[in-house]
């Protein structure tokens, strides 16, 4: 992948990335890995059944954060019209990953299953046109990041500049270009190949 230098966000939120491992196979174009390097205050981690992850519990038990996780519900809290959050900093739990494997860490991560969960509506499309999204406005980790930040900077939670949150999908639309220009490269090979004849 092509060289880019990635300046990340300080936030007072913090985030915490909850990886499927099917998502850490994928290297080359996995938006989880590029979400924990664009944010600061944030790490990652890599599983299915958080229940007894020991540094996940610490951090549910930690007196400083109001844990809430990232996922759309009847109940959930929308980010657009409420506004999260008391005298701790908020702590957001991330899901990567695939919607039937997203509920089957919830279903499976006990620790996790009492935490209010948050959402926001929007009316983007997704730029990551490399991969399939199950429908028009599904986004992947790092937009709907985004999409939180935004609202989070809305209610004062956070203060970040605009024009820091106009470029934190910087290194992915570059990502994306390159992806893209990588599968115009093979097409273009194998169409030389077909129309190459050896005798």
């Amino acid at each position: 992948m092509c060289e880019y230098t990635i300046k990340p966000l300080k936030t007072n939120t913090k985030f915490v990335i909850l990886m499927h491992p099917k998502e850490f196979k994928k290297t080359k174009n996995g938006t989880g890995h590029l979400t924990n390097n664009s944010i600061e205050n944030s790490e990652l981690h890599v599983g299915i059944d958080f229940s007894n992850n020991e540094r996940i519990n610490a951090l549910l038990n930690n007196n400083e954060y109001e844990s809430f996780v990232l996922y759309p519900s009847k109940n959930s809290i929308k980010l657009n019209e409420e506004k999260i959050g008391s005298k701790k900093n908020a702590l957001v739990f991330i899901i990567d990953s695939t919607w039937p494997c997203s509920k089957k860490i919830l279903r499976l991560s006990k620790n996790l299953a009492s935490l209010k969960k948050v959402s926001f509506t929007h009316d983007k499309s997704s730029i990551f046109t490399i991969k399939t999204q199950p429908n028009e406005h599904c986004l992947s980790t790092i937009e709907s990041t985004l999409c939180v930040l935004e609202q989070l900077n809305k209610h004062n939670i956070e203060d970040i500049k605009n024009s820091q949150l106009e470029d934190f999908l910087n290194p992915f639309k570059k990502m994306v270009s390159y992806q893209i220009s990588c599968t115009s490269e093979d097409k273009k090979y194998i169409r030389f190949k077909k129309n190459s004849s050896y005798e």
